[in-house]
């Protein structure tokens, strides 16, 4: 497949371009920044917020021959004022799925977040793909709208739209509740891939997390997806501090994200 990956010089772009060129994927990164020294592939500089930029680069691609997928995981990754984050998350989706509909790209796999969710108390037990949206943030607010948007899309233009709610993307889990919400990088470029391939997925949720044996989140809409993640944490357990925070972090699913260090005006600085 030919997939054009945002936010490729991110943490999570860094390990999913690199993943899915390694697997015969042809693969396009696109960032505010340029490509690091040694990139083995095309390589956009653009803002994703910005319409015109996004289209030029579509068009752009268009000349190369045909663009099949958008794996999109640009944007902040930690908590700003609602409009900085709306601007992130939802206006930088919207240009993106502007173009596709233009230049009939047909699938988009998004890097959203279990801070979607992440005021769901964990006495609610599993979560599953139909928990509804409890955001425990800006950020999380931003990913609920993005997915919507991605709904929208799915239902008007017949795009295939596969929300990824991400755990804890690290090398390793660096805190109990990572024990429950860790993504390995391994695990990140099979869920990648497994969103670009399935096949007709509509619009899906998936839990972006690996095989770990103290799971918070359901698995089986990845599974169903072919994501068949093989790491788990608990191979770390034994390099795991405990933390006095532990047991507050344990009561919502977003963990420090639905503490009150969080809580600020939403059009504040």
């Amino acid at each position: 497949m030919r997939v054009l990956v945002t936010g490729a010089a991110g943490s999570l772009g860094r390990v999913v371009t690199v993943g899915l060129a390694e697997r015969g994927h042809d693969v396009v990164g696109l960032d505010l920044v340029p490509a690091p020294d040694g990139t083995p592939f095309a390589w956009h500089e653009a803002d994703c917020a910005d319409a015109d930029a996004v289209e030029a680069v579509f068009a752009a691609l268009s000349t190369g021959g045909r663009l099949d997928a958008v794996v999109h995981l640009a944007g902040l990754p930690e908590e700003a004022s609602l409009p900085d984050e709306l601007t992130s998350h939802v206006i930088t989706t919207a240009a993106l799925l502007d173009a596709m509909v233009a230049h009939r790209v047909p699938r988009l796999v998004y890097a959203s977040s279990n801070h979607a969710v992440g005021r769901t108390p964990r006495a609610d037990g599993e979560l599953t793909e139909h928990a509804l949206p409890r955001p425990d943030t800006y950020y999380g607010v931003a990913k609920v709208a993005a997915e919507a948007l991605m709904r929208l899309f799915a239902d008007r233009h017949g795009i295939d739209a596969v929300a990824c709610r991400i755990g804890s993307f690290l090398e390793e889990p660096a805190s109990v509740r990572g024990l429950s919400t860790w993504l390995s990088h391994g695990d990140g470029v099979r869920m990648v891939e497994a969103a670009l391939t399935a096949p007709a997925p509509g619009f899906a949720v998936l839990y972006g997390i690996s095989a770990n044996t103290r799971a918070w989140w359901d698995l089986e809409p990845g599974r169903r997806l072919g994501y068949e993640p093989e790491d788990d944490a608990e191979d770390f357990a034994d390099r795991v501090e405990p933390s006095p925070d532990d047991e507050v972090e344990a009561e919502l699913v977003g963990g420090p994200f639905a503490t009150e260090q969080f809580h600020r005006p939403a059009l504040g600085g």
